[in-house]
């Protein structure tokens, strides 16, 4: 796509502007509907229970995911307690406070570090009504 071929209109700003507007709407209706249906379903079906409910030609459906995770402070102490150190995982990673600190006070140079740090962008759009 090329720049010069590119045309930004009042009118393509303002339906940007419009359809924003109307997103945000929907969204937050969509957010409240979907609070709604969770609370029938936590009442009828039971907290964290997958449920079904038809009502004239729509099914609405609950689905529920599980997930666990251990909790590593605790975990990684069990396990030092219980000797078993191969269940441990060690991970090396810069401190990049300390790092960037040990930069300003002149302890490291920018240049020591130079191919090491990666940089990413990301771009937005926001359009507002003046």
């Amino acid at each position: 796509m090329n720049a010069e071929n590119l045309l930004i209109t009042e009118e393509m700003l303002a339906r940007y502007y419009d359809l924003n507007k109307m997103k945000k709407e929907i969204e937050a209706e969509m957010n409240q509907l979907k609070s709604n249906f969770h609370a029938y379903m936590n009442q009828y079906a039971g907290p964290n229970k997958k449920g079904e409910i038809e009502e004239g030609s729509y099914k609405l459906l609950r689905q529920i995911r599980k997930s666990e995770k251990f909790n590593e402070k605790d975990t990684v102490a069990r396990l030092e307690e219980m000797q078993l150190h191969d269940l441990i995982q060690v991970i090396k990673k810069p401190n990049e406070g300390k790092v960037n600190a040990a930069i300003e006070l002149g302890l490291l140079g920018e240049q020591d570090l130079e191919g090491c740090k990666t940089t990413n962008y990301s771009a937005a759009i926001a359009v507002k009504k003046l």
